[in-house]
C-alpha cells in the first residue's frame, strides 16, 4: 500500500455514493476515498462536508483504478461552507455578466457598503463532463481550488459559497448554458444573507441534492 500526505479539499458527493472525493491541492489530483469502515473514527469522517480543507494521509494502490483509497489520518484545518440550489433561476448578478459564446468562467465583484465582499462567477457548461454543473462541483471536477484560496476580484479567501444550477442535475437539456458560483468572504453579511434568502437555504445543514451523480 502506498501513502499520500498533503492538503486535500473534500467533495462529499451525495448519500447515494459510498465514497468521498479528495482533491490534492498541490498535486492537483482527485482521489476517490472510502466513506465508511473507519470504526471509532467514523463520526469524524461523517462530519466532513464538501468544501472542507484537511491535512491528511491517504493509503491505497495507485495501480488499481478500481479500488478506492482510505483515510489513514486527517485533521480539518479550514472550511468553505457550500450550499446548493438546483432547478432555480440564476441571480441577476450572473445574468448580467454572462455573454453568449463564453468558453471560460466570467465574474463580477459583489460589494456591500462600497466594499468588495465576494464574487459571482458564471461557469460555461461546455467544458464540463456532460455539461453538468452541480454534479461536477460535487465530485470535484470543476477546477476551482485557486478561487477557494483567494478570490481574484477581492484579494481575500472565501468563507461561504452558493452554487446555483438553473436546471435539475438529471436534465436532458439545459435552459441556460452555464451554472453559477457565488463566493463570499468573511466580510459579507447582507449579500450572503440575500443569496440564502433568495434560494431558501438554511443557515445550517447539508443542501446537496439527493441524486446519484454517477447514475445520470
Amino acid at each position: 500500500m502506498d501513502e499520500r500526505t498533503g492538503r486535500f479539499r473534500v467533495y462529499r458527493v451525495v448519500e447515494a455514493v459510498p465514497h468521498v472525493n479528495l482533491f490534492d491541492t498541490e498535486a492537483t489530483r482527485l482521489y476517490t476515498v472510502y466513506q465508511s469502515g473507519y470504526g471509532e473514527r467514523q463520526p469524524a469522517v461523517d462530519a466532513l462536508r464538501t468544501g472542507d480543507l484537511v491535512e491528511a494521509t491517504l493509503g491505497g494502490d495507485p495501480d488499481d483504478a478500481e479500488e478506492a483509497w482510505s483515510l489513514l489520518e486527517f485533521e480539518r484545518v479550514d472550511r468553505v461552507a457550500m450550499d446548493f440550489a438546483v432547478d432555480a433561476d440564476p441571480p441577476p448578478e450572473a445574468t448580467d455578466c454572462w455573454e453568449p459564446g463564453l468558453d471560460r468562467p466570467a465574474s463580477v465583484t459583489l460589494t456591500e457598503g462600497g466594499r468588495p465582499v465576494g464574487e459571482c462567477f458564471v461557469q460555461p457548461r461546455g467544458p464540463l463532463p456532460g455539461g453538468a454543473f452541480v454534479p461536477s462541483v460535487l465530485t470535484g471536477l470543476v477546477p476551482m481550488e485557486e478561487i477557494l484560496t483567494e478570490l481574484p476580484g477581492v484579494g481575500a479567501p472565501p468563507t461561504d459559497a452558493v452554487f446555483v444550477d438553473p436546471d435539475p442535475p438529471d436534465a436532458d437539456a439545459y435552459s441556460r448554458p452555464y451554472g453559477v458560483a457565488a463566493l463570499f468572504t468573511a466580510e459579507a453579511d447582507e449579500r450572503l444573507a440575500a443569496f440564502k434568502d433568495r434560494y431558501d437555504l438554511p443557515t445550517e445543514g447539508d443542501t446537496r441534492p439527493a441524486y446519484d451523480p454517477y447514475g445520470i
